[in-house]
């Protein structure tokens, strides 16, 4: 089913210090290139630091040369936030720093998706619609991706004007409160799109929850099933589909990533030993790969 229909399955980020003695050893070096450790188990990894602050050029230049041993890596990335949470703040500078950082990628073909990611509060209001018409206008030469986390999005006419305008709709695991965006298996132009997120229903709306409390979830394998359907279903309409884990916080988004992989392929995949001997449910789902990984940053 994967090779056939190029589902790409991956977290979202990779570089996170509670990561450290968890998916990787403790000694491992305070150089140790996370990128690399996940671009040789998978073949996607979104791009989260785009969201806070554009890359830069040469910084994109590192990730590709740090993913070269993987030939159908291909990233995704976050459009800068000041376009998607800050709305009416980004300036013709962000816009040209943005497409710096992100062009490398692109020439190089390893630029899958950019995701206009909105928060729960952007509804479906005609100054939200005009808004995100022009953005979408705005970057339409990037294949984009829009993720929509509020009920009111959930109109048959929004998805025609989807497909019409060639963006892809993300579909999404989150806490379900009386307005959320429910799970589907939408699919809007040729890119398909899903983003697990975790159910820390807890800390989803504290205003006083960081990213790490707020991503703190580890689905079970109960919980995968539904969607593991969903991406199959998703796959079978789109012609290259991404899987993007959202649960970062202790390497959770590889636990789960991993076991969706193992399903998809229906057999055990390779995987670090380090994150199996932290999560021995893992065993389940992965052969333990004892070969050290590269360690050096560049």
């Amino acid at each position: 089913m994967r090779a056939l229909r190029d589902i790409h399955v991956g977290p979202a980020g990779w570089s996170y210090a509670d990561w450290r003695g968890r998916v990787y050893p403790e000694g491992a070096g305070s150089k140790f290139d996370t990128l690399a450790l996940v671009a040789k188990y998978f073949d996607t990894a979104e791009i989260n630091r785009s969201l806070y602050h554009p890359p830069s050029p040469e910084t994109a230049a590192s990730w590709l040369r740090r993913i070269e041993h993987n030939p159908n890596f291909i990233f995704t990335a976050k459009l800068y936030r000041k376009f998607t949470h800050e709305r009416g703040k980004a300036t013709a500078e962000d816009e040209r720093a943005f497409r710096e950082g992100i062009d490398p990628l692109a020439a190089a073909g390893n630029l899958g998706a950019v995701l206009m990611q909105f928060p729960w509060s952007f509804k479906n209001e005609r100054d939200e619609r005009v808004y995100l018409s022009q953005l979408v206008e705005r970057f339409k030469e990037y294949p984009l991706v829009v993720e929509l986390r509020h009920e009111s999005w959930n109109d048959a006419r929004i998805l025609q004007t989807l497909e019409e305008l060639g963006v892809g709709l993300c579909d999404i695991d989150q806490p379900l409160f009386a307005n959320s965006i429910k799970p589907a298996a939408e699919v809007t132009s040729s890119i398909g799109y899903i983003r697990l997120h975790g159910r820390n229903y807890q800390d989803w709306f504290r205003e006083e929850a960081d990213v790490v409390e707020r991503y703190d979830y580890m689905y079970s394998r109960d919980e995968l099933d539904p969607w593991l359907n969903r991406i199959k279903e998703v796959a079978q309409k789109a012609k290259q589909t991404f899987v993007i884990t959202n649960n970062h916080a202790r390497g959770q988004s590889l636990v789960n990533a991993f076991e969706i992989l193992a399903e998809l392929e229906e057999q055990r995949v390779p995987g670090p030993a380090k994150l199996v001997e932290t999560y021995p449910r893992l065993i389940e789902s992965v052969q333990p790969d004892e070969k050290s990984p590269q360690g050096n940053l560049f």
